[in-house]
């Protein structure tokens, strides 16, 4: 069991980079979202293209995230239909958590949102100061789901004080 704080450049290198290799599951909780790019020989790309590799793995993919995706997301987003149809998106006003977990296996949880800034690949200096941990320590990581699920299952949408700003809510039927 491990844990490693982690900050500014390294939530690429050991977290974006590690996404590539889920087998299983990946969930990605973040208050702000738009299309990040990731190294791949000869330029960069879409992270979408990296979840979309994952989808045609039949990798799940969940994203709760606070605002609308920016337009780039979401024109890249058109651009992988498969993606598109598998990916499991869910809005809610009151994320500000910003966590990635794969697998069951390693969480990252800390301030970088889904952003070129954030977890991207922004030149250092162009990118956010950034903070966070990474652990394969299945309790932890077994609690990070347990926020995210709830929250992910709707289970503070009845009581939710910001139902005027949610366009729709997560509380399942």
């Amino acid at each position: 069991m491990s844990q490693n704080i982690i900050h500014n450049h390294d939530h690429y290198t050991k977290v974006i980079e590690k996404v590539k290799y889920a087998k299983e599951f990946v969930w990605i909780g973040t208050a702000d979202i738009k299309d990040l790019h990731v190294k791949a020989a000869p330029r960069a790309v879409s992270f979408l293209s990296v979840l979309d590799a994952l989808s045609r793995k039949r990798v799940g993919i969940r994203i709760l995230h606070a605002k609308e995706p920016g337009v780039n997301f979401k024109t890249s987003l058109k651009k992988y239909p498969l993606l598109q149809k598998n990916i499991e998106m869910g809005l809610c006003p009151r994320v500000h958590f910003k966590m990635i977990i794969i697998d069951s296996t390693f969480a990252y949880f800390g301030s970088a949102n889904l952003t070129g800034a954030g977890l991207g690949l922004k030149s250092e200096n162009n990118r956010n100061f950034e903070t966070g941990m990474i652990t394969d320590d299945k309790q932890f990581i077994n609690q990070l789901m347990e926020q995210f699920d709830t929250v992910w299952m709707g289970k503070h949408c009845d009581n939710c004080g910001r139902k005027a700003y949610c366009k729709t809510p997560l509380k399942l039927k």
